[in-house]
């Protein structure tokens, strides 16, 4: 799959495409991230992206005629007809089935604002899908974009050392999309906390039935409308909500 970035600050994608588990999939091509810098389409001497909002008010808008520029270049050197993207607070929340449907494509054409935002008449004629982080504002869309490239990579067949890691992730439609459980390593005991015993005891039901429990609970606890959801689709057992009942 091919993701083409436009940014106006490429070179905050350079630690992500090198460094860490993620790299596999950027370095084998398997996910094609090729970054692409509206300025380089701008005109004049100063190569200007941004300008004063009409209406006044404070900061800068990004211009519609460069991005386009950009846009029309990333057209040329794709043989598809890939959606083009806009990480905006006015977005859909990005969540994990947002993210296999993207990690299952053909890739996307990812739009990373600055400044007060871009020029609504952009979004009107070029943009197909726009999405957010969640309820809070970043400087630019680079850091949205990262975290999906990221989220997208680590799908991929052979980036993840063991290819069933990823099943079990918070919100995994194979956890019922439930928070993960708690992990632990060695020693045994830390500074007088225990491992808990379920995990040592070597009997891999028991350890199954010590992890949904964990999950169940903790879902309840910090994402509650989780536990409605997968309620709703008659994911949980007869022993999920006697669990559930027990830490009510």
């Amino acid at each position: 799959m091919r993701f083409d970035v436009l940014t106006l600050f490429p070179e905050l994608f350079a630690p992500q495409l090198t460094v860490g588990i993620t790299r596999r999939a950027f370095e084998s091509g398997q996910v094609d991230v090729r970054l692409n810098n509206p300025r380089d389409f701008a005109q004049g001497n100063y190569r200007r992206v941004d300008d004063r909002p009409f209406g006044g008010g404070p900061g800068m808008v990004m211009m519609a005629e460069p991005l386009t520029r950009c846009l029309q270049h990333v057209r040329t050197q794709r043989a598809d007809t890939a959606p083009v993207v806009l990480f905006s607070p006015l977005g859909k929340p990005l969540n994990h089935t947002m993210v296999e449907r993207w990690a299952g494509s053909s890739g996307a054409i990812l739009v990373c604002g600055r400044y007060e935002g871009i020029d609504q008449r952009f979004i009107d004629a070029h943009v197909d899908e726009q999405i957010s982080l969640g309820d809070f504002v970043i400087s630019g869309g680079e850091i949205a974009a990262i975290a999906l490239l990221d989220a997208v990579a680590r799908l991929q067949p052979g980036v993840l050392s063991d290819q069933e890691s990823h099943q079990l992730d918070s919100f995994n439609p194979a956890l019922d999309g439930l928070l993960d459980c708690p992990h632990y390593t060695r020693p045994e005991d830390w500074e007088g906390r225990n491992v808990p015993e379920a995990l040592l005891s070597g009997h891999h039901a028991k350890i199954e039935r010590w992890r949904r429990d964990q999950r169940l609970q903790l879902t309840a606890k910090l994402r509650p409308e989780l536990i409605q959801r997968a309620r709703a689709a008659g994911r949980l057992s007869t022993h999920d909500e006697s669990c559930l009942a027990q830490q009510n």
